[in-house]
This record gives C-alpha cells, structure tokens and sequence, in this order.
C-alpha cells in the first residue's frame, strides 16, 4: 500500500513527517497552496505608499514601513489597474469593489438583477477546494445586506461582498469572530479541564508510539542508507513526545473562543488570527477578507482621526486630510503586516513557512478617493517564496496592465490551468516570478 509521508493525527494536532527512504514508496505530500485577497476601502494616499525606486533595492515608504520584516517576502507592484471596474456614472466604490476579484463590469442595478463574474477566490475553490473542509471562507469587519441602493444606483451587493460564485451570487462574509470559530472549528473541544488535557498528551503519545514501532518494523527491510534516515526520524519522533510532555497546547487545537463583541481594532487583529489558524489548521485554504465595506464612513478616535474615512478621502488636496488618510492607511497596511508576520510564523516544514506556501493579495478598489481612479491601484503580493514568487522587489509597470493578469498568474502558481480571467485578463502578468 502507498502511504503519504505526512500524517495528520485528527484530534491531536501533531504532524509527523516521515522521511524520504529511498528503497520504499512513500508518496511525497507537499504543503497546501493557499490564496488570501485583503481589500481595505476608499483608496490609499499614494505619495506616501508608492516606493520612489523600482527593483530589489527600493525603500518602504512610511505608509507600508510596517512591512519591514518581511519586505523580502513582499512584492509591490504599481501600474496595476482594473479598467472594467468603471462605474456607469457615479458609483466607483461600489463598482470598484464588485469588480475587486472578478474584474468584470457589473449592472449598474439597486434591484434584483445584479449581474457581475465569478471572482478568482471561487475559481481556486471549484478547482481546489475539495482538499480542505471548506472551500472557501468568506470574512469581513463590517455587516450589512446585500440588497438595496448602497451607492448611487448601485446595489450593496456590489459593496458589501468581494466574493461572487457567479453572476448572480456573492457570497456574504461572516464578520462576527465567535461564529466564524464556531463555524471553522465546532469540532475541537474548548472547553478542556487540566485532566482533559492530560489524557490527551497520553492519547498523543500512544499514536507517537505505534508510529514509532511502525517504523522500526521496516529497518529490517531497508539498505544502510535508508536505516540511518530512520534513526534520525526515531530521535525526532522521540523529540516530538518530549516537547508533547512539557505543553498543554499543541498546533492545530483551538481552545480559545473569542468574544462575540471586542472593539474593532481588537476585531480586526482577532480576524487576523483565525484566518492564520483556519489556514495553519487546513479548514481552508483560500480566503478572502473586507476590513470595511465600500467607501466606508468610519471614524479612527483611536488613531487620532475623528472624522469618516470616506469623506477625508475626498481630500482635495488639502494637507490636513492627507496626513489622516496617510494615519489611517499606515494603519491598515499594520493590520496585514500583523496577518503576514504571523502566517511566517507558522513553520510548515523543509525551510518553508505557512507565508512561503501562500500568496496574500492586497489592495483597494480604487487607487485615490479624490479621483476615484481605476488604474494605478495600490497593489501588494506576499509570500509565494515557494511557489515560485520572486519576492523583495517593486515592480513598476508603464502600460496599465490589467489586474486580471495578476489573478491569472496566482491561479497558475496556486495549480489552477485558466488562460483568461474577467473581461480583460489574457494571461500571466510578467515580473512576479522572473
């Protein structure tokens, strides 16, 4: 029989890894690829996140300085625009975020008869999300319906979902986190007595043991070479039992149930957690994540910043409101900083991290709220180390490529064959990985 080399010990939360012998069929089993699309709302002000030098030597800008730790895990890429993201008239919040992940021109309709594409976190999820036990995970900070007039004419459903199953469909987010870890993990036990948690470590240990004996049953079978790989993987097996009993908590078991009603900067950073732990815990492997609705109207008292986002973003070029904008989107780019510095955390094997494995798409629906342009979006594509990303750099592009091409090339990374996407996409998008 051919077994994996990686068994996953339900219940326990341990991994065992067991080595390449070269004399017997053990099949390989790689990490999950992951997709993660971060959409923050109205914009950034872009003298101060826009990198003044492109290639691997340029500098981070005070908007995206929180990013220092892992820039050479970073892409920066400017010149992106989503040109079927123009509205018909006004409406470019709302039409820009329908369009964020389909990149398709949507109906202009407060009604019924919405209309747009299928968005790329969906076409990963037909294609992908069969491996895990959701397909996919919508998740968000900020409620609401999805019917009625949300921006001059334009439904809600275009502002309040970035996620589209197809024409018709958006797939509403689930924003409260005590439901979003009782819907991930409804069958990990939370509530365990310090005599729980005893038996588990013993329960732990015993599976440890028979792996352990499992393999010693081969050594008779193998050459010198492949005996020597296995007295390494008996020690690390005997490691990982030592580490078992000297901790209560092991990867993968989800005791801590949030608060149903935490303040949003705490919201944020507990959303931040359980998309790491969704996605370090293989419930899922693509997610997608709205911090705010389109054209938001919050207020940041804790940052300083009394007034709605969405009015200060009308900044008509007045210093005051761009030093607010700039506050708030320094911000916002800590909340992803937090999200990525944690997912590199995740250690997933082989020099590998959960960030390497991912890729993690940032950006808005459109590029400056004074303006509300659809080109030169602010754009940022992390992790993919070990997908093939070439990370560290800012890429700088002259032509308006589409962002459908970016989408194409994760999809591609992510094993996902397309060769179009949206109403504009054609192909890979250059630069990302030469």
């Amino acid at each position: 029989m051919k077994l994996t080399r990686r068994t996953f010990l339900a219940g326990a939360g341990a991994t065992i890894a067991l080595p390449f012998l070269e004399s017997a069929a053990w099949a390989q089993e790689a990490p999950g690829k992951r997709l993660l699309f971060y959409y923050v709302p109205n914009g950034i002000h872009m003298p101060a996140w826009t990198p003044a030098a492109a290639g691997r030597g340029y500098e981070l800008t005070p908007i995206l300085q929180s990013l220092a730790p892992i820039k050479d895990k970073l892409l920066v890429l400017s010149g992106l625009a989503n040109n079927p993201a123009r509205p018909d008239g006004p409406g470019d919040h709302a039409a820009g975020t329908g369009s964020f992940l389909t990149c398709t021109h949507v109906f202009k309709t407060e009604g019924a008869d919405i209309q747009n594409g299928i968005s790329v976190d969906q076409v990963a999820a037909t294609s992908l999300g069969g491996q895990t036990p959701f397909p996919s995970v919508q998740l968000g900070v900020d409620g609401g319906g999805s019917i009625g007039n949300c921006d001059s004419g334009y439904s809600c459903a275009y502002s309040r979902n970035i996620s589209w199953a197809g024409p018709t469909t958006p797939l509403p987010k689930v924003v409260n986190p005590q439901l979003v870890f009782d819907r991930l993990f409804a069958g990990f036990d939370t509530q365990t007595t310090a005599a729980d948690r005893a038996k588990r470590r013993r329960y732990r240990s015993s599976v440890l043991d028979y792996a352990a004996g499992r393999a010693r049953a081969l050594q008779a079978r193998l050459g010198a070479t492949d005996r020597g790989k296995l007295d390494e993987y008996l020690t690390s097996v005997r490691a990982l039992e030592l580490r078992i009993a000297e901790s209560d908590t092991v990867q993968c078991i989800a005791e801590n149930r949030p608060d149903r009603d935490v303040p949003f900067q705490e919201h944020a950073r507990l959303m931040s957690d359980l998309m790491v732990l969704a996605l370090q815990c293989d419930q899922t492997r693509i997610v997608s994540f709205m911090l705010g609705n389109a054209g938001s109207g919050r207020a940041f008292p804790f940052l300083g910043v009394s007034g709605a986002h969405h009015e200060i973003s009308h900044h008509q070029n007045q210093q005051a409101n761009f030093d607010q904008l700039q506050t708030i989107d320094t911000w916002e780019v800590q909340q992803l900083a937090y999200l990525l510095s944690a997912m590199d955390a995740v250690d997933e094997g082989e020099g590998s991290t959960l960030l390497d494995n991912s890729l993690v798409f940032f950006s808005s629906e459109i590029e400056d709220g004074n303006t509300h342009r659809h080109s030169n979006l602010p754009v940022l594509l992390a992790g993919g180390g070990a997908l093939g990303v070439n990370s560290g750099r800012h890429v700088v592009y002259e032509e308006a490529e589409p962002i459908a091409n970016l989408f194409i090339t994760m999809l591609h990374l992510a094993g996902v064959p397309v060769d179009s996407f949206g109403d504009n996409g054609t192909g890979p998008l250059g630069g990302v990985t030469g």
